[in-house]
């Protein structure tokens, strides 16, 4: 009775995986209700070729040289 409740009421299903020939499916155990699923066994969509990079311009960057003096340690 509890089990009614809680799919027919509350919307609360107990799912399981299924399986049909070509089709998996989420299915609840108690009432039957079941997902809309994912075909399986079915053709592989073409891949499309890759698209190429798009060309950056390279920055260029003027080097900077910090003065560093070294103190001699005596």
């Amino acid at each position: 009775m509890w089990n009614l409740f809680n799919c027919y009421l509350s919307g609360r299903h107990d799912y399981g995986m299924w399986c049909e020939p070509g089709q998996m499916f989420l299915r609840c155990v108690h009432c039957g209700k079941r997902s809309s699923g994912w075909t399986i066994g079915g053709k592989p969509e073409p891949m499309s070729q890759p698209r190429p990079a798009p060309a950056v311009q390279a920055q260029t960057t003027v080097a900077r040289v910090v003065p560093f003096p070294r103190t001699a340690a005596s």
